[in-house]
Order: C-alpha cells, then structure tokens, then sequence
C-alpha cells in the first residue's frame, strides 16, 4: 500500500510540473469561486490532462468543458480546449477561445504567443502586430516577440520600425554581424548610405582585433562603389594576416572589377595554391570560376589546368578533386576522371561518393578487375554498404571465384540492415544460388533460390536459372514450368527466357509446343548463345525436321561448342540426350571453349 501512494503521488507531481507552463495556478483565476468549486475545478483539469496524455481525447474534452461550467473565466481551460478547436480545424472559435485565456490571463507568455501565432495563422496583421509590441513590453526577457515583429514589418516594408526592433535586440544581444548586416541591408534599402556604412564601421570598431568584420566592411564599400576605401582595408587585412582567404578572396575580385586581369589571375593562384586556404573557400572560389568560364564559353583546358596545379600542389586535398570530377564529367571526360577519384580514395577510403562514382564506371566498361579492387575496398571502408558486396559477388563471378562468392554473400545478408529492401536481399540469395549450383552443390542451390522467391517472388532472373537447373535435371517439370511461364510473361521478348521455357516443354515431350517458343528466340533481336542454337536441333529433330536439326547442330559447334554428344549428332544425325557420352560416362550438357555454361 505504501509502494502504491508513493507512485501516485510522484505522477501527481510530475503532471504538476507539465502543466505548468500553460496553466496558470489555481487561485489566480478562482476570483468568485468557493473553496470546494476550486478544489472541483483542480480535480478535473488534472483529470483532462491526464486523459490527454493517455490520447483519450474525447474524454479530456468533456472534462475541459465541465470544467467551464465551474469556472467560464479559467484560462488554462479555455486555453487547452482552444488546442482542440484548432486540431478540429475551428480556428474561428480557438481564436475566440485564446482571446479569452489571454484576457483573463494576461501575464501569461505562452497564452499570448499561441494567440499571436493563431492572428497571422487567419491574416490578422494588425491584431498581431498590437499583441506583439505589448508582449516586448510586457515580457522584457523573451526575444521571440521581438523576431516576430520584426517579419511583419519587414513584409510591410516598415524600415524604420525594423530598425527600432534591431536596436533593441542589440541591446539586449550586443552588437553582432548579423544585426548588423540587416541594419545595413535596411539602410541601403532605404537609400541612406550614411547611416548603413556607419552600422558596418560600428561593427568593425567593435571588435578590432577581428579582421573578418573589416573584411565584410571593405566588400560593402566594394559593392557601393567605394573602391580605393575597400582596397586600403583590404591592403591593411593582408599586412596582418597575408593568408586571411577572405582577404585574398576579396582582393582578386577588387581586381577583377578594376579591369586588372594579370593581377586577378595571379592573386587567384595565390588564393587557390596556398595550403593555408581552407578547402570549403577553394570550393566557392573554383565554382565562381567554373561558372565564369562557362558564362564566357572559355577553353576548359584552363580549368583543367588550374584543378591539376592545385592537386599538385596539395595532394591531400580530397574536396575539390571531387568538383574536378564533376566538372571533368560534365565534359564528357569520363576516363580523365579516374586518376582524380583515385586520388580522392587513396587520401580518404570512407570517401563513398568517389569510389561509387569510381564503380560506376568500371561497370559500364566492364572491367571486373577493376570492380573488384573497388569493391574489397569499399566493404572494409564502408562496411554498411550493400552495392560493394553485390557487384563484389558479381565480379568473383566472373573470375569463377564461386566459393568467394558465396561468402560475400552470406556477409552481406548478415550484416543487411533492417529495413533493407527485399529486392536487394532476393539478389542476394540468387547470386548465391547460382555459385552453389556451378559448385555442383544443387540442393544448396536451390535452397538458396527458395529464399530469393520468398524475399520477392518476382524475381525473373531467380525464376529463369531455378527452372532451368532443373529441366537439366529432370526433376520438378511442373514447378519448373510455372516459374518460367512467369518469366516469358514479363519479358516475352527475352531470347533466354524462351529458351528455357522451349526446352522444359521439350523435357516434358511436348515438341510443338517446344518448337513455338524456340523459333520466337531465334527471332529475337538478342544475340544468340550457342546453347540456344543446339537446343533449337534438338527440338527440331523431335518435330521431324531432322535436316534443318542438323543445321542447327554445326551452327551451335561453330560458335563455340565442342563436346563429344553434340559432334554423334552431327555425324549420326540424329537426337542424342547428355545423360551419357560413349564411355559410359555422365557428360556435361553445353560445354564452350572456355569451359563455362551459357549465361541463363
């Protein structure tokens, strides 16, 4: 029983201090009431909050009512049920609502906000405006009124007032770049130039030992026509701080506006090859130039030039090679782009931008080597990135690395974050399946396609090569049909999945049918495998056209298929299974020059 009061009383305390904020006490709004009408009103206030919290909405809102009809004047209900309304989309009435809480609470900061952020809500300016300027003299330690009123006057365009509310947050803030610069802004706007270099020699005066401000002092002279003032500061910054980047920064544009154009190139190389720069300021600068060279339909090669001393100049450099990059393939230099991106991998492994960019294109051309240095890379320096692990897969694949495939894969499922999309972990399993299947481990394989199917059931390429292993074996023709239809429904011009449905109907004895679907392979516009062709002879021969069987026969062996049983048909002309050679022996079905299936 103690352990029972102790809890209720510590909920009891923190639901006092939550509604604290927003509810003034009791006593303050009970003007009138009786001393058990106030304890009522207490007791069901706590009781709706308490609801609220609970998301029982509809029952703390009754309450919140009841509690009106004790008290129509208590502003922390009214103020609550004004939430409501406006939840409810009733904003006339929470508007209602929260004028009330405000009048009879008006020392309340958070009533009075909630009112003034509903009055621009509904378009109510000048309401907003009223409420606002009493609120800066009503809570003298809150800055948000102060933010508030100066939006408003802004969108009025009232500058003189703008610049009353700038003064007192500087009052109450110091003095600071950014008040300052809207004071600035404002004076321009209003043509008084006095004033608004005034504010910016304030701010430099302010704080003398910091050359940033001076800096953006001369820039405004810059921009305002006063030249020969900007240069001396400009000159003054550099004789104190010779590698301050906003003063060699705004000196090459001092001098790019005064037509000094061997002054503004070499102060750039000073700017851009000087290791003390800091590389987000080299970044502004090469893209104004990009910018600039591209404006003026200038050479690249002087770009280029410049991307390649500044790299030679900082080899650790690993930003702006990424924007030499970009810029190199906007011009269509694709291969001058991978020294750059090896550059920025060999400084930075985790850097992911570059080694995909990298990846990207040692996929087009097909570079599997290549692919895989990337990828070995890339799943020690980003370990949480799928797409290294699968075009990993993918590139032991084609070196016949079955077993390092299978272990890629297995590493990659592992460590597949949630929320990984199912696509990608059917991938997965397939890529898995298929080095299971070329290590002649089938039930291993087909385990793994059984997961791929679970995953996405849609996967086509799973769907093809599990119904073709198993035509080759004999085994679950049925199964094997459906799979494949599937695949020749969403791709009915596939020349390879037409090809596995033809020889599961030819496996089935179904030749005609077998022969319908071949010759629609034969007629893709895909270029045809050699195992397409021999299959065709098959079908051929079964369908009583032995000659053109033949045919397809010699066709298949001059594209490269050498094997014992293809050479007996040739020669006996007639249909022979791979389930024996001569020997006695078991003989491997589609057998090239260098060994490998025909891709399924």
């Amino acid at each position: 029983m103690k352990t029972t009061k102790k809890i209720a009383l510590g909920w009891l305390a923190v639901l006092l201090l939550w509604v604290s904020a927003a509810w003034m006490p009791a006593a303050s709004q009970a003007s009138g009431l009786t001393a058990e009408q106030q304890r009522k009103y207490d007791y069901y206030f706590l009781e709706a909050i308490r609801l609220k919290a609970l998301q029982k909405y509809d029952a703390a809102f009754d309450l919140l009512q009841h509690c009106l009809e004790i008290n129509p004047q208590a502003a922390s209900a009214l103020y609550e049920l004004s939430q409501y309304y406006i939840y409810l989309k009733d904003d006339a009435f929470a508007l209602h609502l929260l004028e009330e809480a405000v009048r009879y609470a008006p020392d309340n900061y958070w009533y009075a906000q909630g009112l003034a952020n509903l009055y621009q809500k509904e378009g109510e300016t000048e309401k907003a405006i009223a409420l606002l300027e009493d609120m800066t003299t009503r809570f003298t330690n809150k800055l948000d009124p102060l933010y508030n009123l100066l939006d408003l006057y802004n969108r009025a365009g009232d500058y003189d007032k703008m610049l009353a509310i700038l003064d007192k947050l500087e009052l109450r803030m110091g003095k600071n770049e950014q008040l300052s610069m809207e004071k600035f802004r404002i004076y321009l706007q209003k043509d008084d130039t006095k004033h608004a270099f005034r504010e910016m020699e304030s701010l430099a005066a302010e704080y003398p030992l910091d050359t940033r401000y001076q800096v953006i002092l001369a820039d405004a002279y810059m921009q305002n026509g006063r030249k020969e003032e900007a240069y001396d500061i400009y000159q003054s910054v550099l004789k104190q701080e010779p590698d301050n980047p906003m003063a060699l920064y705004s000196m090459a544009t001092y001098y790019q506006a005064t037509g000094q154009d061997d002054l503004y190139q070499q102060q750039l190389d000073t700017l851009l090859l000087n290791r003390r720069v800091p590389s987000d300021t080299k970044l502004l600068v090469m893209r104004q130039l990009i910018v600039e060279n591209e404006q003026a339909d200038g050479d690249s090669t002087r770009i280029i030039r410049l991307f390649d001393r500044i790299l030679e100049q900082d080899p650790e450099e690993t930003q702006l090679p990424l924007l030499y990059a970009q810029y190199l393939l906007s011009k269509g230099m694709n291969r001058q782009t991978i020294p750059v991106l090896n550059h920025v991998i060999e400084a930075d492994p985790t850097n992911t931008a570059a080694r995909m960019t990298l990846l990207g294109e040692a996929v087009k051309t097909e570079d599997y080597k290549e692919v895989t240095r990337l990828c070995e890379g890339g799943v020690v320096a980003n370990p949480d990135r799928p797409e290294f692990y699968f075009y990993l897969a993918i590139a032991y694949n084609q070196d016949e690395r079955n077993q390092d495939v299978i272990n890629v894969c297995h590493k990659a499922l592992k460590l597949a974050a949630e929320g990984t999309k199912k696509e990608v972990l059917s991938d997965f399993y397939t890529i898995m399946g298929d080095a299971y299947y070329a290590q002649k481990q089938a039930a291993e394989a087909y385990a793994a396609y059984d997961s791929a199917l679970v995953y996405f059931p849609d996967n086509i390429p799973t769907l093809n090569n599990y119904a073709y292993y198993l035509s080759l074996e004999r085994r679950d023709l049925d199964k094997a049909e459906e799979m494949s239809y599937k695949t020749i429904k969403a791709e009915p011009k596939n020349a390879t999945y037409l090809d596995t449905y033809a020889w599961i109907l030819f496996e089935k004895g179904r030749y005609d049918e077998a022969r319908i679907y071949i010759d629609d392979a034969l007629l893709s516009n895909e270029e045809k495998s050699p195992g397409i062709v021999e299959h065709a002879g098959d079908i051929y021969y079964m369908t009583g056209d032995a000659d053109k069987a033949v045919e397809f026969w010699q066709q298949a062996r001059s594209m490269g298929i050498r094997t014992d049983i293809l050479d007996r048909k040739i020669d006996e002309k007639r249909y022979i299974p791979y389930d024996q050679n001569e020997d006695g022996e078991k003989a491997t079905q589609y057998t090239t020059d260098d060994n490998e299936a025909p891709q399924q």
